[in-house]
């Protein structure tokens, strides 16, 4: 019995990590519920070296993660991410936990250098791409999970808090 109480233990330690903060509740269960229209996250006419760099220090300074959202504003699936982020009590989390950059990568002809700069394959798989990064070490904190969020549609409002929480310290 304790052998199979151990492993279930370390079992569910691996799990998730293990000093996560709890997501925020979601207020609304379907996505047809945010506000529309839908935002249009991405500013095409950005600097995204700046913007990065900016949000590293800031997020240096204020003991947050940084998360880098990669995308294009004629994804459905980013729009929804960013609808589920402008809810208050998802935007509240978000605002305590990470300093957040959104970047254009157009129909992933630009900005890739910034992924690639995370030890990323050259572009990603689909997007949002999402990258949680810790500032102080530039280290990836989601490897094999940036994409996870390409088929946000197809999550619930909660599944993408929970998503967003899971990464937190």
């Amino acid at each position: 019995m304790r052998l199979f109480l151990a492993a279930a233990i370390a079992l569910t330690c691996t799990a998730a990590p293990a000093l996560a903060a709890p997501a925020p509740h979601v207020a609304i269960s379907s996505f047809d519920q945010l506000n529309q229209p839908l935002p249009l996250p991405y500013d095409e006419n950005a600097d995204a070296k700046a913007d990065v760099a900016k949000a590293t220090a800031r997020a240096k300074k204020e003991h947050k993660l940084l998360l880098l959202d990669f995308g294009g504003n004629w994804c459905p699936d980013c729009r929804v991410l960013a609808g589920t982020i402008e809810l208050p009590e998802v935007k509240a989390f978000v605002e305590k936990h990470y300093v957040e950059v959104t970047i254009d990568v157009g129909r992933y002809t630009k900005n890739l250098d910034i992924w690639a700069g995370y030890g990323q394959p050259p572009r990603p798989k689909g997007v949002p791409a999402v990258l949680i990064i810790d500032p102080r070490t530039r280290k990836v904190l989601n490897p094999g999970h940036e994409t996870a969020l390409s088929d946000a549609r197809h999550m619930s409002p909660q599944a993408l808090a929970d998503w967003l929480a899971s990464w937190t310290k």
